[in-house]
């Protein structure tokens, strides 16, 4: 292939790329692109802005990128933009190229600074840049910033994995000089899917502010943490230059002054800078795209014979054909059963990264969500031991007795199990909304068949509430037969005599073992200010201690708190906050972390508080207002000693 051709590679994978994007799908087929990572500030857009040597990027705080934009760049001799999605209008203010930017994210984005994998496909023609194409990735992000959703970060990490997996795609990695290379978030995430460095690109950014006496001059020589292409070091523009609107030639001037006069880069200067990045990339790129063409092509012929095959079986088609039409609805009916089982059995081609549903819901409704509910219901200690009085004198009637009768026990412990019904009932309900929310994700393929889509739904969730008043009925009837006779022989009932015991070993522990129970994020909230503020960190709830780390490598423990005596408070929401909040305390009146009475603990969502709230449960941390109704063996203890305090 001469140079003709080898200049020809990368538009014809733009023209690929366009025509994927147009249809709204990639074919499966993994096009050679270049992928753009790095952390927040890291200088991405800085990098992409002085390829074109104009300021044409959204800019601000919190996340700026929140859709991939596709950059293909092509040499010309005028300069100009356009959009995939405004084809016919040429863009020559980039003032203008930025806001449709802005506008066309918001379009598919909403207002509510969310983001999605739909890319935006910006050419450039200019005469300043080499051809080459990259896709603008979102800034990896560790908290929320602002209004951004709680969740934006394993969102942002998902799309970004979409990409980089793919053998195909070269990884430009894009660290800030002034930050530890060693816990870059962009080179971490190459090495997840390029553990030997075969296709990521090190860009060093912000050499121009590392601290007085320090280089990167090992980096830049690939001596620490090597790739195989190697690093590329670059100066960008500062914030104060970029508001105060600094010609990017007079940048890139000053960017190769930088690299000839600095002691440590004076020698590899001619192997610095932007224009040189840009020379690299393109030629990269361009080997790369001849060394995967085989491969591609080969795979593309594939597809298309395949396509072919399908095509030749609709040349006759006749679509008043019954016969045809009952084919495709049986199909389409069979693939929906097929997705449906393998949402709620947890297989599939297609997993959820951001939040639980189907099966996974399920079986935390009956693991957490259950037993919470149970907890939640309230008893008055009080109106307790006067039911209790009251049903041992109207049972003697008229008569002093000596003995607490069986019959005041059983009456009280059957008013107490009446109250299960109100949990096992709503428990019911979340797992029908769950199994409703699962056929409506799973009819969402039937779109192009609205009519299908809507009797599919309704059907199906006709019979899911019909299963669901049988649910309900069978339900009720296990509570009946439960209320119908108390089986004290039972090896479960431990009796009086032994009810303080067992219970004293309750409080403590569900189980035996220092058995964990779970881990995640947690925000200390009511730490002051002036000790640093509220703070989020890795917490580790095991069967005796809860303990929390700086991050989630646990390597470093901050404190380390036992569960003895501990109980779970609810904590009212501040308008000032968005987080959720549940508090710890100590009901020995003691201090339970260090010197605070209460440890707030936020998280983002209520979901999230109920969760952790059910894991406590299983670690023996009951919330403040236990249920009667889950501690029967609690119960039993206190109808005992109020059976013997009505005698005394």
């Amino acid at each position: 292939m001469g140079n003709r051709g080898m200049e020809e590679l990368i538009p014809l994978v733009n023209r690929l790329q366009d025509a994927f994007s147009t249809i709204g799908q990639s074919c499966n087929l993994d096009l050679p692109q270049i992928a753009v990572v790095g952390g927040q500030s890291a200088g991405k857009s800085s990098v992409l802005e002085n390829f074109v040597g104009r300021d044409f990027l959204p800019r601000g705080s919190g996340i700026v990128t929140r859709r991939p934009l596709v950059l293909q760049l092509i040499n010309s001799n005028t300069e100009y933009a356009e959009f995939l999605h405004c084809k016919g209008k040429k863009f020559t203010d980039f003032d203008e190229v930025r806001q449709e930017i802005e506008a066309e994210t918001d379009r598919v984005t909403g207002a509510n600074k969310g983001i999605s994998p739909v890319p935006i496909n910006l050419r450039v023609y200019s005469p300043n840049v080499l051809n080459l194409t990259l896709i603008d990735l979102p800034g990896i992000t560790k908290v929320p910033v602002g209004d951004q959703p709680p969740d934006i970060e394993y969102q942002i990490r998902d799309m970004i994995m979409q990409f980089i997996c793919r053998e195909n795609c070269l990884i430009l990695a894009v660290t800030p000089a002034n930050t530890d290379l060693a816990n870059s978030d962009a080179l971490k995430l190459a090495k997840d899917v390029d553990p030997q460095g075969l296709r990521t690109i090190g860009v060093i950014t912000k050499l121009d502010l590392m601290d007085e006496g320090t280089d990167a001059r090992d980096v830049l020589e690939n001596k620490l943490l090597p790739l195989r292409r190697g690093y590329i070091g670059v100066v960008n523009r500062s914030q104060k230059d970029i508001e105060g609107k600094k010609d990017i030639k007079a940048a890139l001037a000053a960017e190769r002054k930088f690299f000839l006069s600095h002691p440590a880069y004076r020698h590899m200067a001619d192997s610095m800078g932007t224009p040189y990045l840009q020379k690299a990339l393109n030629q990269q790129l361009t080997n790369h795209i001849r060394d995967t063409l085989p491969a591609f092509r080969s795979k593309l012929q594939t597809q298309l014979l395949a396509l072919d095959k399908e095509a030749e079986e609709y040349r006759h088609f006749r679509p008043d054909d019954p016969s045809r039409k009952t084919k495709a609805l049986l199909q389409m009916v069979q693939q929906f059963s097929v997705d449906f089982e393998k949402r709620i059995e947890g297989s599939g081609d297609q997993v959820d990264t951001v939040e639980l549903s189907g099966g996974a819901k399920i079986n935390r409704i009956f693991h957490e969500r259950f037993p919470f509910e149970l907890v939640k219901m309230e008893f008055d200690e009080k109106e307790l031991r006067r039911e209790i009085s009251y049903a041992i004198k109207n049972i003697h009637g008229i008569r002093t007795g000596l003995f607490t009768p069986d019959m005041a026990f059983e009456a009280i412990v059957k008013k107490q199990v009446v109250k299960l019904k109100g949990p096992c009932v709503k428990c019911v309900d979340m797992v029908i909304q769950e199994l409703i929310n699962t056929v409506r994700q799973c009819t969402a393929k039937l779109g192009t068949f609205p009519r299908l889509r809507e009797e599919t739904e309704r059907i199906v969730t006709t019979h899911i509430r019909d299963r669901e008043s049988r649910a309900k009925d069978q339900v009720l009837l296990l509570i009946e037969v439960q209320l119908a006779y108390i089986n004290t022989n039972h090896e479960d009932f431990i009796g009086f005599a032994n009810a303080q015991q067992r219970s004293n070993q309750m409080s403590k522990k569900s189980s035996a073992g220092n058995q964990v129970i779970r881990k995640g994020w947690l925000t200390i909230n009511n730490i002051s200010i002036m000790k640093g503020g509220a703070k989020e960190y890795w917490f580790v709830l095991t069967a005796e201690s809860l303990s929390w780390f700086k991050d989630d490598e646990e390597k470093e423990k901050k404190y380390m708190l036992p569960l003895d005596n501990l109980k779970v408070r609810d904590v009212e929401k501040s308008f000032m906050s968005s987080k959720h909040i549940f508090a710890i305390f100590n009901t020995e009146q003691r201090n339970v972390y260090k010197d605070y009475r209460f440890l707030e603990l936020a998280c983002n969502t209520q979901d999230e508080v109920d969760s952790w709230k059910a894991s406590l449960l299983r670690a023996g941390v009951y919330p403040e207002k236990a249920s009667v109704s889950v501690l029967l063996y609690m119960l039993f203890l206190n109808s005992y000693r109020l059976f013997v305090s009505c005698y005394r």
